[in-house]
């Protein structure tokens, strides 16, 4: 009992310098807020020595076979990737950057973190509403649910334009 104690210990001491992993992976889209989960991603790697995973997805409708040639999708996903090594190489790791093509996103991304045993996922996610409620994206949640390892979700900041939105009060009740 007493050495579970001291590693529970340990670990709140580690957990204080912050949090710092050997190897992340961030999926990307091409959306306005890749960059920042991009930048989120390398801060957290522990060393030089670190590996940071970008992925593009490309999910294919089943009307299209798996390994259909889509030069403009896969033209855009380089495009994507380019930028993010550019912002990556800013920091010292190991980079790795790929291009997948799946029927589905989610299930691509726990797969390859499982692939790749990597200590998180850092995804980023932008404010959507579905008849007037918030939503994610269809991958989020399967991610969240499956994924081995910890998940680091980004929402980018409200703006003053999303509709009826109302800020939650936190106050206590007397």
């Amino acid at each position: 009992m007493l050495n579970r104690i001291k590693q529970a210990a340990r670990r709140r001491d580690q957990d204080r310098n912050g949090i710092r992993m050997p190897s992340v992976l961030v999926p990307v889209t091409g959306a306005v807020h890749d960059e920042e989960v991009v930048k989120l991603g390398c801060e957290l790697l522990e060393s030089s020595q670190s590996n940071l995973h970008i992925l593009y997805v490309i999910e294919v409708s089943r009307e299209h076979p798996l390994d259909a040639a889509m030069n403009s999708v896969y033209m855009s996903g380089e495009r994507v990737l380019n930028k993010m090594e550019e912002i990556a190489s800013g920091y010292k790791c190991i980079l790795n950057a790929e291009i997948v093509q799946v029927r589905k996103a989610g299930a691509a991304i726990v797969r390859e973190a499982v692939f790749k045993e990597v200590d998180a996922i850092v995804m980023g996610s932008s404010y959507q509403e579905t008849y007037g409620v918030y939503t994610l994206d269809e991958h989020i949640p399967y991610v969240l649910r499956h994924a081995p390892c910890r998940v680091i979700l980004s929402r980018e900041p409200l703006t003053t334009e999303v509709p009826n939105q109302r800020v939650p009060s936190f106050e206590r009740s007397r």
